[in-house]
């Protein structure tokens, strides 16, 4: 496992790109484990900040449930849709995959409310090639470390 300040220092460009994916838009879609161990998916907020990677997370909410439970989850950014007349001009998605660790919440908007860093065990950057023809999957994880594949 890896704070996400351990990861950038590794590969600060494919975190430069992750980071800023994640912050094209104020919602992004979180993966945690149900009680009987099925998925569950719902939206959230993210903050990058003091080189970790931090979700808020309201009182009571299954998702907090979920993760006091089985702290693994997948983090998904939002996307968009390349331009119809220049495909490679899509900028991609991100995903991030790890353990959450609850830690205090310094200025909680709602008493109660959780907030969990993440310790990373994963990254993905999804993108076109430059011709926009094929699909460049770039991930890191702190056994393997950084891996690029390209496929039609």
């Amino acid at each position: 496992m890896s704070a996400w300040s351990e990861f950038a220092r590794m590969q600060p460009e494919l975190a430069r790109r992750v980071e800023e994916r994640f912050g094209i838009r104020k919602h992004k879609t979180v993966a945690t484990v149900r009680r009987d161990g099925s998925p569950r998916i719902s939206g959230i907020e993210t903050e990058f900040s003091d080189g970790q990677v931090f979700l808020g997370l309201m009182p009571g909410s299954r998702k907090l449930q979920d993760l006091r439970r089985d702290p693994r989850l997948a983090l998904h950014s939002p996307t968009d849709d390349p331009p119809a007349d220049h495909q490679s001009g899509w900028r991609g998605e991100a995903k991030i995959a790890g353990i959450a660790v609850e830690v205090p919440y310094p200025e909680s908007p709602v008493p109660g409310a959780g907030r969990v860093q993440i310790d990373v065990n994963e990254v993905v950057f999804t993108h076109l090639n430059e011709a926009g023809d094929r699909l460049v999957v770039e991930s890191w994880n702190p056994c393997s470390g950084y891996r690029r594949m390209e496929r039609e």
